[in-house]
């Protein structure tokens, strides 16, 4: 597995972990669930302002099966969907500068490319009617911080993204 950086928005860098595809494979990468997916590793994007958070998400979605790519707010992730990039999954920080989880998840929702995309809330918010909003905006599944590998690997079990 190779490690690229690819150049999103001016000023900033994309890691992504991935079998030397490049940007191109992961534009034509197939969603989940679709029998062409055999054998292709679906593209994941984490959004988070801790850099920390972004490299242990990015590590487990890797170890998972997935190519990454990450941004560190939802302003920029908005900017590597708008270069091409279309993950099949998304993961979100809430409590970000620039662009919270919560605006970046109803903007997201608001694409009609993107509106089949798998979207996850990782997050310290832990409030129920928190939890509901997000819910209503459009996440699939919501995870409170800290968290540990094997939650992450069952909500995405949960979800069909990986075996269980």
């Amino acid at each position: 597995m190779t490690s690229e950086i690819a150049q999103g928005c001016p000023g900033t860098a994309v890691r992504r972990e991935n079998g030397g595809e490049g940007r191109a494979g992961a534009q034509q990468r197939t969603r989940a669930g679709d029998p062409s997916a055999a054998g292709r590793r679906m593209l994941a994007l984490v959004i988070d302002d801790s850099r920390a958070i972004r490299s242990i998400l990015t590590r487990q979605l890797g170890s998972l099966g997935f190519d990454v790519a990450q941004a560190g707010d939802g302003a920029e992730a908005l900017a590597v969907l708008d270069g091409g990039t279309l993950p099949g999954l998304i993961l979100i920080d809430w409590n970000m500068p620039v662009m919270d989880g919560l605006s970046f998840v109803e903007a997201v929702r608001d694409r009609p490319e993107l509106r089949e995309t798998t979207l996850m809330m990782v997050t310290t918010e832990s409030e129920q009617r928190q939890i509901v909003r997000a819910l209503e905006a459009g996440v699939h599944e919501y995870v409170t911080k800290p968290f540990t590998e094997e939650i992450i690997a069952e909500k995405l079990s949960a979800l069909g993204l990986v075996g269980s």
